[in-house]
């Protein structure tokens, strides 16, 4: 829980400082004098002043934000002498570069850090198929099990190097998300047989992204040795007899090949409610054994109703890793591409939520991010890194909403003045920021909700 809570604060406390940082940068390029620069909202805890500046930088005490406060006639009279350093005296460009400077930081960081984990290189499983789900578009693609991915694309695009799994999942996904068919290039596990398969992902309910989103394609993991690894006490593979390092060669008459596919028939032992007794055929210490399995029905997680069976063990082997290392150049360049990809997707989902094409269950807020911060530092340095720069590409792409609260509602109002040859009246931006703030308070409310249904539900 205190990793939890801390590894919270530091990434908000470092895309926020980022964020207002970029504003703060450009502000004074452009001969703006900035008066405060503020981390967190409410009383401060620690200001100071370095000699000579004109800004003095709090760390106040509620972090869900920040600030850059700037000279302008707008919000309190201005020295004459002090007119030509004030915000709404400066021309409209530096105004504008002004505000999407904090966005533009946000993002500048998202490339720097995913160019970190590419320079740094990370163990990710190798793109070896598990045994595809039963009737899904991969199973009907001809997928087997135990291909090994080689180069893919979306559409019409030209085939590249699938370096890992996480690279295959993160195409499919997108390709789900867009309703565009992946094209794989795959081969036996050990490069033999070449061949070039297509899923059609036009079909796929995409409405909400999910852990179930790979597994309605039918490619929900690497593939793994079906092996049984920790045994729970008092779990039903305990109370059968199931002991850790046994091989499982089938259940009932199904041969069973990998992890994946034996997770898969004991999430299906159950029938409503009930567990269904299943016959295990075992290898054990190079004997073979049948033994009687009755896992425990639980019902699914979330909001998917049914129920799924559960043995109480840690279901099959690590999966083959590759290290994932990128050049210099060629790891700049994909840390700018990841960028503009998950940009756009972000994009892409929130225009869809706002047309009723996606659910609004997408949406997360402090309590998800707390989570997945807390489990990204655990993991290690490298996924740490990577779940900031997803944050850090959120946060800016966020703020360039057209929302009068955000940097983008003010991007609009340049827009307006551009357009026009005037600003915005005071009444006009006193309406919008009122309307702005409550719709961001109830997308906030939207997000919190789901954060908890999410954790607690």
């Amino acid at each position: 829980m205190l990793l939890t809570i801390a590894a919270f604060l530091v990434t908000l406390g470092l895309l926020i400082t980022v964020h207002e940082y970029g504003h703060y940068r450009v502000a004074v390029a452009c001969g703006v004098k900035v008066l405060r620069f503020s981390v967190g909202w409410g009383r401060p805890l620690l200001r100071w002043q370095p000699k000579g500046s004109p800004t003095e930088f709090v760390l106040a005490a509620f972090p869900l934000g920040g600030y850059v406060r700037m000279l302008d006639e707008r919000e309190a009279p201005v020295l004459p002498q002090e007119r030509h350093l004030a915000f709404n005296t400066r021309p409209l460009w530096a105004r504008a570069a002004i505000v999407a400077a904090g966005p533009g930081a946000n993002l500048l960081l998202a490339v720097l850090l995913y160019s970190t984990v590419n320079w740094i290189g990370v163990e990710e499983p190798r793109a070896v198929l598990a045994s595809p789900v039963a009737g899904s578009v991969a199973h009907a693609a001809g997928l087997r099990g135990g291909e090994l991915v080689e180069r893919a694309a979306l559409g019409a695009d030209e085939l590249e190097p699938v370096r890992s799994f996480t690279d295959l999942r993160w195409l499919l996904a997108r390709g789900a998300l867009e309703g565009v068919g992946a094209r794989l290039e795959v081969s036996a596990s050990r490069g033999a047989g070449h061949r070039e398969m297509l899923l059609d992902l036009s079909g796929i309910d995409n409405g909400e992204v999910d852990s179930r989103l790979l597994h309605r394609i039918g490619v929900a993991g690497p593939w793994t040795r079906p092996v049984l690894g920790e045994i729970l006490p008092e779990g039903a593979a305990q109370r059968a007899g199931l002991r850790q390092g046994d091989l499982v060669l089938g259940v009932g008459a199904t041969d069973v090949v990998d992890g994946e596919q034996l997770r898969e028939l004991i999430r299906q032992s159950v029938r409503g409610s009930e567990p269904l007794v299943q016959s295990w055929r075992i290898e054990r210490a190079g004997q073979r054994l049948t033994i009687e399995v009755l896992a425990e029905a639980r019902a699914q997680p979330g909001a998917v109703p049914g129920h799924i069976g559960v043995i109480g063990a840690y279901v099959g082997a690590t999966p083959e890793l590759v290290t994932v290392e990128y050049g210099l150049f060629e790891g700049a360049w994909a840390g700018l591409i990841r960028t503009w990809d998950i940009s756009a997707l972000t994009l892409r989902m929130l225009g869809r939520m706002l047309i009723g094409e996606a659910s609004l269950k997408n949406l997360s807020g402090p309590l998800t991010i707390a989570d997945f911060a807390g489990r990204s530092v655990s993991r290690g340095l490298t996924p740490y890194i990577g779940f900031l720069a997803l944050l850090s590409v959120s946060l800016g792409v966020l703020n360039l909403l057209p929302l009068p609260v955000l940097d983008g509602g003010h991007l609009m109002y340049y827009l307006w003045e551009a357009v026009t040859g005037k600003g915005v009246s005071q009444a006009w931006m006193e309406w919008l920021q009122r309307a702005g703030a409550a719709l961001l308070l109830l997308v906030m409310s939207v997000a919190l909700f789901n954060d908890v249904t999410r954790l607690f539900g």
